[in-house]
C-alpha cells in the first residue's frame, strides 16, 4: 500500500467527472476538470480515465484521496465507493495515491467561511460553497478538519456509480443487450439469462468506452454497507493483532538507518557541535549537518539514536521567551488595542450592560498541549540525479512534493510521494519537518534509501504544539437569567504559524482564534467575543479541534459560572438560551439520557453539562462524577451529537469515545511547559493521557437532524473538558479556570 508504480497493462481507472463539484459560480480555471494523475503512470495500451478506482486483473483497487491515522478514513472510503460498484469493501484494494490537485480538499475550506455553522441563510450557504474554489484552485490535498466524510461522500459513490455503469455498458457490448436489462452483484454484471461476467474480464473493453455519467446514485434504501451497523473497517482485525503495517514498519534490503537531534527551541540553530565520540560508535557510517540539527546514519535505528545523543552540540537560541512565566506574561500583555484580531460576536451592548451591577469576571487559561501520537515521526527516502522518492505518513503529501521538489532542485515531476498509513496524528503530521530532515540525510548519501525515525524525546521537543491561550472573561445575571457574556482571548495565530511554515501566511484575522466561543447559537442579551493575536512565541500548529479545543473550556466554564450565579439550571438554562433547533435538540436528548434531574445527585456527586459547536456538529455532554478520598472519579459520560447523517455507525461511535477520552486525558493531566526554551515534558511518563482504570461508561447517541452530512472526528473532544470541570465543581464546589486541571484536584 503507498506506492503507485506503472500499472498492469489493460489497466481500468474510472471515477466521475463530478468529482470536482462546486458552486453555480466561479471562474473557467475552477470549473475546468482537474487533470488525472494517474496518467502520469501508464504504458501501452493503460487506461486511466478518472483518478478514483482501478481495475486491472489483479482486482479492485480504491485510490484514496484522504489519509488514515487510525480513524478509519481508508475504510470509510472503501465503503463508499463499494456501494456503488458494487463489491463487498473487504474485497477492495487500498491505494492513497500520489499528490494531485486531482484529490482536493473543498469541505476542509469551509471553517474559513465567516458564518457561523447554525447560519444557513443563502448569503451563508454561498460564502462555504465559495471556500471550495481557492481549494481547487490550490490543488489542496489535505486530511483533517474532521472533513474526510463530508469531501468524499458524493464524490467517491459518483465514482462508483460511474465505474458500475461503465462496466455494465462493456458487458452489453459483449452480450448485444441493452443497459439497462443488466444488474450488478459483488464485483459481477448479470445478463438477462443468468449469466454472469466479472468486472476484471470487463475491463479492458471498458476501459475503451466514455464513461456513462447520466445515472443517478443509488437510493439510500438500496445500501448494503453505508449507515450499517454490519459494516466494520476493513483494517480492524490488522491493527488489533499487530499485524497492520504502518509507515515506520516500512523496510527496503538496501537501507541505511538514521535518526536526528535538532535545535529543541524551534527556530533555533546550532552554534557548534562536537561528533567524535559517535563517530567512533559501532554501526555509525555518517555524521550529517541539518537544518537546525545534526543526524546520524547508522546500520540500524537503535546505533543512530544512541550516537546522535552522544553528539556534543550547541544550540543557538530562538527569539522567544525562554521560560512559561514569560510566554504567559505575553499572552496576558496581548489583551490590549494594539493586538485586537476578530470581533466577530458583539451583540446587544456589552459596554453598559457591564458598567455597573453585580459583574462577575475571572480569567482562564489554557496550556501548550503536545500531539504525541503513539508512532513517532518517521520517513523514508531516496534521493537520484534525476528522482526523489518518499514513503511517509503525512496529511499534507502536496506540500511535501512540493517542498522536496525545492529542496532537492529537481523538478516537481521529478518527486514521488507514497503517503503510509499512520499510528496517530492529531495534526501532527500536518508539518513535514521530518521528511525535510530525512530529505538531507538521503542527499548525503544519494543512492540510497534512508529511513530516518524520531526518538520519542525528539518528538516532544520537537513537536509544533497547541496554542496557549489566556481569556478574560466578564458577564452578569438579571432575573436569574445570563444577561451578559463578554470574552476576551488571546493566543497566537496558529493558521499564521502553520502556514507560514508549509506555503505562505495568509493575510486577515484568524477566525481559529476564537473558534468554539463566537460561533455558538446562543442568544444572550449581550454577548460579545474578541480574539487577540499574541506575538507568536512556541512556533504552533493544529491539534485535535484547534480552537475549539480550548475555547470550549473557557467558554462553556464560564457560561455554567453565569448560570449558578443566576440560580438557573445548567442543562435547562443552556436550552432556554439555544436559538438553533437542531443543537436544542442535541441538548434536550443529552438530557433524556442521562435523566436529568440537576447537577447535584448526592453528597459528593455531581453532573457537569457542556456544549460546544465544532466543525458544524452540536455536540453536548453530560459527566458524572464522584468526590473519593482518593481523588476525583469520572463515572459516566453521556453524548448526544447531530452529523446531519450517519455514514458509518460503528465508526462514529468510536469516533466519540476517542474524542471524549482524548479530551478527558489532556484536561486531566497534560500540558507543555518551557524552560530555557526547552519543554519540560520528554515522554509518556510525565505527560499521561487517560488510563485505561480511570475510562468511564460512556453512552453515545448520533442525531440526524442537520441538514448536512458533517464529519465526527473532531467534535466530541472541545466539550469533555468543561464538561468534567463543571461536573467537579458540582461535587466539590470548588471551581477551576485552568488546564490541567490535576493542578487544583487530585484524580483517582
Amino acid at each position: 500500500m503507498g506506492r503507485i508504480g506503472n500499472i498492469a497493462r489493460r489497466t481500468f481507472l474510472i471515477g466521475s467527472a463530478a468529482v470536482a463539484g462546486g458552486v453555480a459560480f466561479g471562474t473557467y480555471a475552477y470549473k475546468k476538470p482537474t487533470d488525472n494523475p494517474l496518467l502520469d503512470h501508464l504504458g501501452d495500451g493503460e487506461n486511466a480515465i478518472t483518478p478514483y478506482v482501478r481495475i486491472d486483473a489483479e482486482g479492485i483497487t480504491l485510490i484514496t484521496p484522504r489519509a488514515d491515522f487510525g480513524q478509519g478514513g481508508y475504510s470509510t472510503q472503501a465503503m463508499l465507493i463499494a456501494e456503488e460498484l458494487d463489491v463487498d469493501p473487504n474485497t477492495v484494494r487500498l491505494d492513497p495515491g500520489p499528490p494531485s490537485a486531482a484529490y482536493y480538499n473543498g469541505a476542509v475550506m469551509e471553517e474559513a467561511s465567516p458564518f457561523p455553522a447554525y447560519n444557513t441563510d443563502p448569503i451563508a450557504e454561498r460564502a462555504r460553497s465559495f471556500m471550495h474554489v481557492p481549494a481547487k484552485l490550490l490543488g489542496l490535498q489535505i486530511t483533517g478538519g474532521s472533513s474526510t466524510v463530508p469531501d468524499t461522500f458524493v464524490k467517491l459513490r459518483s465514482a462508483g456509480c460511474v465505474a458500475r455503469e461503465t462496466l455494465k455498458q462493456a458487458a452489453a457490448q459483449m452480450a448485444g443487450v441493452e443497459r439497462s436489462a443488466l444488474k450488478t452483484q459483488n464485483g459481477q454484471v448479470i445478463l438477462p439469462d443468468g449469466k454472469t461476467l466479472g468486472y476484471v474480464e470487463l475491463a479492458p473493453l471498458a476501459a475503451t468506452l466514455d464513461p456513462v455519467m447520466d445515472v443517478p446514485l443509488r437510493d439510500e434504501s438500496t445500501w448494503k454497507y453505508i449507515r450499517k451497523n454490519t459494516t466494520k473497517r476493513v483494517d480492524m482485525i490488522a491493527r488489533c493483532t499487530g499485524t497492520f503495517d504502518y509507515g515506520i514498519d516500512l523496510a527496503f534490503d538496501d537501507m541505511v538507518y538514521a535518526s536526528v537531534r535538532a535545535n529543541p527551541g524551534i527556530g533555533g540553530g546550532v552554534k557548534s557541535y562536537d561528533a567524535n565520540a559517535a563517530q567512533s560508535m559501532r554501526g555509525v557510517q555518517k555524521i550529517v549537518p541539518i537544518t537546525s540539527g545534526v543526524g546520524v546514519i547508522a546500520d540500524n535505528t537503535w546505533r543512530a539514536m544512541q550516537a546522535v545523543n552522544a553528539i556534543d552540540i550547541t544550540w543557538d537560541a530562538p527569539d522567544y521567551p525562554a521560560s512559561s512565566d514569560e510566554i504567559w506574561q505575553v499572552l496576558e500583555n496581548a489583551i490590549s488595542d494594539e493586538y485586537q484580531d476578530t470581533r466577530n460576536r458583539d451583540d446587544g451592548d456589552v459596554e453598559t450592560a457591564l458598567a455597573d451591577g453585580d459583574v462577575l469576571e475571572a480569567q482562564y487559561r489554557i496550556p501548550f498541549l503536545a500531539h504525541a501520537p503513539l508512532e513517532p515521526m518517521n520517513a523514508i527516502v531516496k534521493v537520484s540525479d534525476d528522482k526523489c522518492e518518499i514513503w511517509t505518513g503525512t496529511q499534507i503529501p502536496g506540500f511535501v512534493k512540493d517542498h522536496a521538489a525545492k529542496m532537492t532542485g529537481l523538478d516537481a515531476d521529478q518527486v514521488f510521494v507514497y503517503t503510509q498509513p499512520m499510528g496517530g496524528s492529531f495534526g501532527r503530521r500536518l508539518e513535514d519537518t521530518y521528511v525535510l530532515q530525512t530529505i538531507e540525510l538521503a542527499m548525503a548519501v544519494k543512492g540510497t534509501p534512508v529511513k530516518m525515525t524520531w526518538s520519542r524525546e525528539e518528538d516532544f521537543a520537537h513537536d509544533y504544539p497547541r496554542c496557549a491561550q489566556v481569556s478574560r472573561a466578564r458577564g452578569k445575571v438579571a432575573n436569574g437569567q445570563v444577561d451578559s457574556l463578554d470574552l476576551s482571548i488571546a493566543a497566537p495565530s496558529t493558521a499564521a504559524s502553520w502556514f507560514g511554515r508549509i506555503a505562505m501566511a495568509p493575510p486577515g484575522p484568524d477566525a481559529s482564534l476564537v473558534a468554539g466561543a463566537w460561533d455558538q447559537p446562543f442568544a444572550i442579551p449581550n454577548y460579545r467575543v474578541t480574539g487577540y493575536r499574541a506575538p507568536e512565541t512556541v512556533p504552533v500548529s493544529s491539534w485535535r479541534s484547534v480552537g475549539a479545543s480550548g475555547n470550549g473550556f473557557l467558554h462553556d466554564c464560564f457560561l455554567d459560572e453565569l448560570i449558578h450565579r443566576a440560580g438557573a439550571d445548567p442543562l435547562m438554562e443552556r436550552f432556554r438560551l439555544c436559538h438553533h433547533d437542531v443543537s436544542r435538540k442535541v441538548l434536550e436528548t443529552v438530557g433524556e439520557m442521562c435523566n436529568w434531574n440537576g447537577h447535584a445527585i448526592g453528597e459528593n456527586r455531581g453532573r457537569g453539562v457542556a456544549f460546544t459547536m465544532a466543525f458544524s456538529v452540536p455536540c453536548a455532554q453530560v459527566i458524572e462524577v464522584t468526590n473519593t478520598p482518593d481523588g476525583i472519579k469520572i463515572d459516566n459520560v453521556w453524548v448526544a451529537a447531530d452529523v446531519g447523517k450517519v455514514v458509518e455507525p460503528i465508526n462514529l461511535e468510536a469516533q466519540i469515545f476517542g474524542g471524549v477520552i482524548f479530551g478527558l486525558g489532556h484536561a486531566m493531566n497534560c500540558e507543555l511547559t518551557y524552560d530555557n526554551h526547552v519543554p519540560d515534558q520528554t515522554n509518556y511518563h510525565n505527560y499521561e493521557g487517560m488510563r485505561l482504570y480511570q475510562c468511564p461508561q460512556i453512552m453515545v447517541k448520533a442525531l440526524e437532524n442537520g441538514a448536512k452530512i458533517r464529519g465526527i472526528g473532531e467534535p466530541g473532544v472541545p466539550p469533555a473538558a468543561p464538561a468534567l470541570a463543571n461536573a467537579i465543581f458540582a461535587a466539590t464546589g470548588q471551581r477551576i479556570r485552568e488546564m490541567p486541571l490535576n493542578k487544583h484536584i487530585n484524580f483517582v
